[in-house]
């Protein structure tokens, strides 16, 4: 490798590159050819959607929200009631992963809560509900 680098080996490469004695080296530049690029597989987004189906996503309702004081929150007890920046029958939002993405009412089934979807939410108001988060 010493011998690679030797000034003998520098100085001919120099002399081969046209820059002699001066010791600026003369660069030849080649144009680039790209190979052409293949049209995509018109199947390839569906087979890339089936690889995330089973993935699991956290759902969340949100009935509405309170600001408390620490004094508060600490003072409460079973049967304390906490106000929340909801009206009654108003929607509640149903997050993805802490994403608003629909909005809903809220039904019994078979005696558990649910969630019937009432809307979805546009992605210009998702965009806009990531802003406003406290």
């Amino acid at each position: 490798m010493s011998e690679e680098l030797s000034q003998e080996f520098l100085d001919k490469l120099m002399a081969e590159a046209g820059a002699a004695d001066t010791g600026e080296a003369v660069i030849t530049a080649k144009p680039v050819e790209f190979a052409p690029v293949a049209p995509a597989d018109e199947e390839e987004p569906a087979a890339n959607l089936d690889l995330l189906l089973d993935v699991t996503l956290g759902i969340t309702v949100e009935l509405g929200r309170a600001r408390m004081p620490i004094r508060e929150v600490l003072s409460l007890k079973r049967g304390s009631v906490v106000p929340l920046d909801r009206m009654a029958g108003e929607p509640v939002d149903v997050l993805i992963n802490g994403t608003l993405l629909a909005r809903g009412e809220v039904v019994v089934v078979d005696e558990k809560f649910g969630v019937r979807i009432t809307s979805i939410v546009s992605p210009a108001q998702r965009v806009e509900s990531l802003r406003s988060r406290p």
